[in-house]
């Protein structure tokens, strides 16, 4: 008992003295965004995958117990077609809404990149990294896009960067493109 309490001690001090979180990568850069939906994504998707994969594993059940099977080819179709509605579609679409959404956004200074994580169709974190040239602002604001990294569109909530600055130069509002001060003197 005494080893393990030695053990377990030595463990616990060690995590006390990293101050690490489990979202530091220098990889990729200094931490300049988190979305506080990531969870929210995640489980939302994760519940409509569950249940697409029950409703899959369940049809040819209801199809035997209910004896729709054996009435007319009109109710058959109309059946598969509603449970096929929400077994496919529902995913699909939630995937499509949600792709952009960015969990976190990290920025290299040096070399003026970002890394932006996203879920990808499997719930696996998926890395983008783009250049702040390639960020391009849509003409009209659209639902589910702040702004595109080349092709791709992305989500972010302003109101989130800890540093109004870090946003700006993401968006790229921090360029002479935009009249300064002194240009009003």
């Amino acid at each position: 008992g005494f080893i393990f309490q030695v053990t377990s001690f030595q463990g616990v001090a060690f995590r006390s003295l990293s101050t690490s979180s489990p979202h530091d990568h220098p990889e990729h850069g200094r931490l300049v965004y988190k979305g506080n939906l990531a969870k929210t994504v995640l489980g939302v998707k994760f519940f409509s995958y569950s249940t697409s994969i029950f409703n899959l594993f369940m049809m040819p059940y209801i199809m035997l117990k209910s004896g729709i099977g054996v009435e007319s080819l009109l109710v058959q179709a109309a059946f598969y077609g509603l449970i096929g509605i929400f077994t496919f579609v529902t995913p699909v679409t939630l995937h499509l809404l949600t792709k952009g959404y960015v969990i976190r956004l990290y920025y290299k200074d040096e070399v003026d990149t970002y890394t932006a994580i996203t879920y990808n169709a499997i719930l696996a974190e998926k890395a983008t990294v783009f250049h702040q040239k390639d960020v391009k602002i849509p003409d009209i604001s659209k639902m589910f896009t702040t702004f595109y990294a080349k092709t791709k569109s992305m989500l972010v909530n302003p109101t989130l960067f800890p540093n109004p600055q870090d946003y700006n130069h993401l968006m790229g509002y921090d360029k002479s493109s935009f009249f300064k001060f002194e240009d009003l003197e």
